[in-house]
């Protein structure tokens, strides 16, 4: 047998080795984590007695604001208040994220969503935006929380805190959080896709697709787009204006009322 034919045969019955991009190597990790109440066990056994989880939605959007929310849970499972299925919102479909924020709003001691928008976004950069919001959500808690299980990052409270990496697939607090704030996250931004059709937020939410990206390229960005992202200031035509952004004299509570401004911050507890 040729060099070249004993190479090749070597190389053709060489185990294949699959190539997985970041994001599809992160969710395989994610799904093997498992969400429990371990780091509420150890808050509460501590003497906490209101332990909020914490996470934000839409820090990778090229458009609209990053959402935080922050969730109290019943002590110790409570059965009369249990939330089974609780997990990352990542790995969930829709229709099963919108069943469960429906439950935690209904059994949970307290929730509440905040959001930062685009403008203030490009002023402080996507992570202190990001931080910002879920301190907002973490303020308006009541009862207020005592202690924080925090989706990686750390707040500017005093409250005590622990950060947890992947904290959202980990701790059903912070999977709660991480559930309820992308199902309002996504309700925005969806009710901003009649006003830029062109975009296609209802379905990819003001991510970076393939479709985002030429509309991008076409129309150029909106004003609610970061403008500090790179393929929104690398888009080759200038920012959009909105019409009712140039009529000085127009009182801004006409602008339709199912189309949420950037700033909206919802709460209840």
């Amino acid at each position: 047998m040729s060099k070249s034919r004993s190479n090749s045969a070597r190389s053709s019955n060489a185990p294949h080795t699959e190539k997985l991009s970041a994001a599809t190597a992160k969710l395989r990790l994610l799904k093997k984590l498992r969400c429990t109440l371990n780091f509420e066990k150890r808050a509460w056994a501590s003497g906490a007695q209101y332990v909020a989880g914490v996470d934000e939605v839409g820090r990778g959007s090229l458009f609209g604001p990053v959402v935080a929310a922050a969730v109290i849970l019943y002590e110790n499972d409570d059965p009369a208040h249990r939330i089974r299925g609780l997990r990352d919102s990542k790995l969930l479909p829709a229709e099963r994220r919108e069943e469960l924020a429906l439950l935690i709003r209904q059994h949970s001691i307290a929730w509440a969503i905040a959001a930062v928008d685009s403008a203030r976004i490009d002023q402080i950069n996507i992570y202190h935006a990001s931080r910002l919001a879920m301190l907002h959500a973490v303020q308006q808690l009541a009862p207020a929380a005592g202690y924080l299980l925090v989706d990686a990052v750390r707040l500017d409270c005093d409250l005590p805190q622990q950060p947890i990496i992947h904290g959202d697939a980990l701790s059903r607090s912070i999977a709660a959080a991480s559930i309820i704030a992308k199902v309002e996250r996504d309700r925005m931004i969806s009710a901003w896709d009649p006003v830029f059709p062109m975009y296609g937020l209802a379905s990819n939410k003001g991510y970076c697709t393939p479709r985002h990206l030429a509309a991008l390229r076409e129309h150029g960005p909106s004003p609610l787009h970061r403008q500090s992202f790179s393929p929104v200031w690398n888009a080759p035509i200038p920012q959009e204006v909105l019409g009712f952004m140039l009529d000085e004299d127009r009182d801004p509570e006409a602008i339709p009322s199912e189309v949420p401004s950037e700033d909206e911050q919802v709460a209840a507890g």
